[in-house]
């Protein structure tokens, strides 16, 4: 629930199971839901630009189909309680929709059905009942019999007892295609048996952790008058100078909507939506067992429907507030995710400081932030999804990666495409690359985006001591100007501004994008991989905004052969100078594992920083008190 104005809008609500109780209901009345239907999504749209009040609640629903019938993409409008629209999807053409979660066990038990997969597993003595098989996204590769079937292709592992890890176990050499709406294996790849790693990763055997630590005292963070935000409408949060409605979405997880910040006597908008829409996880293994590994999180697995229930003193510390949002399950009833957002703020350091020779003024006030997350399992990876809103006006998301990195035999010494993680096991190069969405809104939808670079000045007229430099701004006006990528030497940043709205100086109100610049996209880029993650071949794309336009990758990546999403949207080559624009940005890691990542990874982070840029008319915390520790006050 949004409150501006004096206008309650409650179009961005958290999504409740009387909802998509209804849902269900409507697209049932109309016949599209029978025994054979699963739905492989089911989210809200967004309102419209520039609604206001009470909003009509739509809902957008994936059905599959497990009979083998075209899938359909379908819109229900719940308030007024029917279909509003319906496509029948041709999967050669577009790609198939997500991964189902009852396909992840259907692979395993194809398998354990097929001659060829039983005649590997005994040649290399391994017992059928005792293999797990991994149910991997395929992509789209040189295989014309694969278009428009639904392929997952699986790798397998070895499994000594129920709580063993069985990614300690690679059984490597052996691959399988399978059809899972067949129920059919299309190809058993065996490229001769290889040694199953024999040492076990089981990460909390004491033959592993030893004697626990009894070193460590209580960290207790308390909040006595609890915390300094407040929820109302179920979803809108008031911190500080801050506003904002957390939404959650099944493909996407969290998502912020109508940022905001208390400006004296103004609320000011500052993004309308924020999320991250997008991760790929593309290998760089090119062994012919594991080339084709790349998988889309969140196009393919949708990360949000994996949220994970979150434990006080474990996943989040301190005085917690939590959110359950409903998402609806492979059959189109609500499924309540309890704890799945974990709210709160926490001491970030020194927010400002200074010690005055002349005044005697001894000045030092403290940061804090508000903290809004989420953690999800995929597969052998866990991922939290961090954002951070701060006094000063800074936004920051964090992305943590932990949980188990996929493993491999390892050929021996001197692989290039591998760390050899325990003995004769391995662990494959790869990247986390992840896409946010950043609906941008400065003090109103006429925003652009400038490249800010530093110049170095060489020494001459006007520099004769060669000390000088400076910056340098280059307008990106339209989308064919606006694939850019980072440059750290130059100290490259995105600088973006409301040329209809100027501070007290003159000149126009902004934030500026800090991104990381870390590598992009490390495979060649003709292969499948560029060409179905090109968002990830670039640090920054704006486009111009379209409701329609909501994925890097297009509404369907499941081995979607490439080319939607943000270069379908830049081949429009709209203007983006004063327009209603959308930032994408892409961050992320390049991980050559580590000794230290086995048996569980301690958590790597990625992420990127928007800071105001002249969107003040003056610092914004300069009422923020100072700090009242026991026994006295901070410096005034």
């Amino acid at each position: 629930m949004t409150t501006t104005a004096g206008v309650t809008n409650t179009a961005y609500a958290l999504a409740t199971a009387d909802e998509i109780i209804r849902v269900r209901e409507i697209l049932a009345d109309h016949g599209f839901v029978g025994d054979a239907t699963r739905f492989a999504y089911l989210g809200l749209t967004d309102p419209p630009r520039g609604s206001q009040g009470a909003e009509d609640r739509r809902f957008r629903a994936f059905l599959h189909d497990v009979s083998g019938a075209a899938p359909r993409d379908v819109t229900v409008s719940v308030t007024e309680n029917r279909v509003l629209s319906v496509a029948e999807l041709d999967t050669s053409l577009t790609g198939e929709l997500p991964v189902l979660e009852e396909e992840f066990e259907v692979v395993e038990q194809i398998l354990a059905q097929d001659g060829r997969w039983l005649k590997a597993l005994a040649e290399r003595g391994l017992a059928v009942d005792k293999v797990r098989v991994a149910p991997l996204s395929a992509g789209v590769f040189e295989y014309p019999e694969e278009k428009g079937r639904r392929i997952l292709r699986g790798l397998a592992f070895y499994q000594e007892f129920p709580e063993d890890s069985a990614w300690a176990h690679p059984i490597d050499g052996l691959v399988a295609y399978v059809d899972v709406v067949n129920k059919s294996v299309d190809q058993v790849l065996d490229f001769g048996a290889v040694p199953v790693p024999a040492e076990h990763g089981n990460y909390t055997d004491p033959e592993l952790t030893g004697e626990l630590r009894t070193t460590q005292k209580p960290i207790e963070i308390t909040q006595p008058e609890g915390p300094s935000f407040t929820v109302t409408g179920g979803n809108h949060i008031e911190w500080e100078k801050w506003s904002f409605d957390v939404g959650f979405d099944a493909r996407e997880g969290v998502v912020l909507h109508n940022i905001g910040f208390q400006d004296g006597d103004r609320h000011r908008s500052i993004i309308k939506r924020a999320s991250i829409a997008e991760m790929v996880v593309p290998y760089g293994d090119p062994s012919p067992v594991r080339s084709w590994q790349n998988y889309f999180d969140t196009g393919e697995y949708q990360v949000g429907q994996y949220a994970n229930s979150l434990e006080l003193g474990c996943d989040c510390l301190g005085d917690i507030t939590y959110l359950s949002p409903v998402i609806a399950d492979g059959f189109g009833n609500p499924r309540e995710i309890r704890n799945g957002i974990c709210m709160h703020e926490e001491d970030s350091g020194i927010l400002a400081k200074h010690s005055d020779l002349w005044t005697g003024i001894n000045y030092t006030r403290r940061n804090r932030r508000m903290v809004v997350s989420f953690f999800t399992t995929i597969g052998n990876y866990d991922y939290g999804f961090y954002w951070y809103l701060y006094l000063d006006g800074t936004i920051e998301f964090e992305a943590k990666a932990t949980g188990i990195v996929f493993t491999s035999a390892y050929p021996g010494k001197g692989y290039e495409y591998a760390s050899e993680m325990a003995p004769g096991l391995g662990a494959p190069f790869h990247q986390h690359l992840f896409s946010a969405r950043l609906d941008m809104a400065l003090d109103g939808f006429t925003n652009r985006v400038e490249e800010e670079e530093a110049v170095r000045v060489h020494t001459g007229e006007g520099n004769e001591r060669g000390n000088a430099f400076t910056r340098r701004r280059t307008l990106l006006a339209r989308e064919s100007e606006a694939a850019r990528e980072a440059n750290m030497a130059a100290g490259r940043t995105w600088h973006i501004s409301n040329p209809e709205s100027l501070n007290r100086l003159g000149e126009p109100v902004a934030y500026k994008l800090y991104p990381e610049g870390q590598p992009t996209l490390l495979a060649d880029p003709g292969s499948s991989v560029a060409r179905r993650a090109a968002f990830a071949t670039k640090d920054l794309w704006v486009t111009r905004h379209d409701e329609a336009e909501r994925y890097p990758t297009g509404d369907f990546v499941n081995q979607h052969a490439g080319g939607a999403g943000l270069p379908a949207y830049l081949a429009q080559d709209r203007n983006i100078d004063g327009e209603d624009i959308v930032v994408w940005h892409t961050f992320g890691l390049t991980h050559y594992p580590r000794v230290e990542d086995w048996p569980i990874m301690p958590v790597d982070t990625a992420g990127f920083k928007l800071r105001p840029d002249g969107f003040f008319d003056r610092s914004p915390v300069l009422d923020v008190p100072p700090s009242k520790p026991a026994g006295g006050h901070c410096h005034r």
